[in-house]
């Protein structure tokens, strides 16, 4: 997939490192998509084996949200929650 960039004018060569440097962090993001593309199927396996056995792919992706915030942050969204729940007569 990897494939030469050139660029079509001729560059004085104190500016040719900067070419390459260039083309050297364009196929680092080029793998590092592929890297991503390929953990994104592996995280849908994981929902999907989730799921296999029972669980609720959607709850489970809202686990893992909440378990990436802060305990403050997650406590106050929670309180908050807990308080329009109330406003709508849901409890």
């Amino acid at each position: 997939m990897t494939s030469q960039l050139t660029i079509p004018v001729d560059l004085p060569d104190e500016r040719r490192p900067a070419d390459d440097r260039l083309r050297l962090l364009i196929e680092r993001i080029e793998r590092l998509e592929e890297e991503k593309k390929g953990l994104g199927e592996d995280i849908r396996d994981v929902y999907n084996e989730g799921r296999s056995v029972g669980y609720d792919a959607r709850l489970m992706r809202q686990l893992v949200r909440l378990r990436k915030m802060k305990p403050d942050d997650r406590r106050e969204m929670e309180c908050i929650l807990e308080a329009y729940k109330c406003a709508l007569g849901m409890d």
